[in-house]
């Protein structure tokens, strides 16, 4: 009799063990799945830049120093990649810092392009600007998902029992996205 109880105990501890790890596993692969849709909306952007920059300079007597600055920013945006599967703290400010450079040098190329009343009544232009817009909002849309993603996981690998399974099972914790350094000040608007 004490045997079938020894079994029994063993076989509900095997149980538990099993669906807790399966339990992190649906977790992080949710993580994994939100994190493709953030860099599909940060491809996206990637992709329209060159539209962008092409119509602005075919429509434009236009500063290179800008357009320059922009192609460099994306090329460095493109160059920090991710593995999903090991999305750190670190690896993730790196890769949005490389984002908030991007974004920073599109924010400097549409300040530019007030100077040109007849670029700004350009359809292209303006069908190409409105792409943009949308895609930032996407952006921002994906990178809240993820965080929310992200914090079940992390909260799951933290609380008990489940981080007993994870220390034994090695999932680590993910990042976050973070607000942009200077966020916090709004910013200044002269007339």
């Amino acid at each position: 009799m004490k045997k079938w109880i020894g079994i029994g105990i063993i076989a509900i501890l095997l149980l538990w063990i099993f669906s807790s790890y399966n339990r992190l596993v649906n977790l992080e692969e949710a993580v994994n799945s939100q994190w493709a849709n953030v860099e599909s909306q940060y491809q996206r952007r990637l992709d329209l830049i060159p539209n962008l920059v092409n119509t602005v300079k075919g429509y434009a007597d236009f500063e290179q120093e800008t357009l320059t600055r922009v192609i460099e920013a994306r090329s460095n945006a493109t160059s920090v990649k991710i593995d999903p599967a090991n999305l750190t703290p670190d690896q993730l400010a790196r890769f949005q810092q490389a984002q908030d450079g991007l974004s920073s040098a599109l924010s400097r190329l549409l300040v530019v392009i007030e100077r040109y009343p007849d670029l700004k009544a350009n359809q292209n232009f303006l069908d190409l600007q409105a792409q943009l817009e949308g895609t930032e909002n996407r952006i921002a849309v994906e990178r809240q998902r993820f965080n929310e993603k992200a914090l079940a996981y992390n909260a799951s690998i933290r609380r008990f029992p489940g981080v007993v399974v994870a220390r034994l099972a090695g999932f680590e914790r993910k990042g976050y996205f973070e607000a942009a350094q200077g966020a916090e000040r709004a910013p200044e608007v002269k007339f």
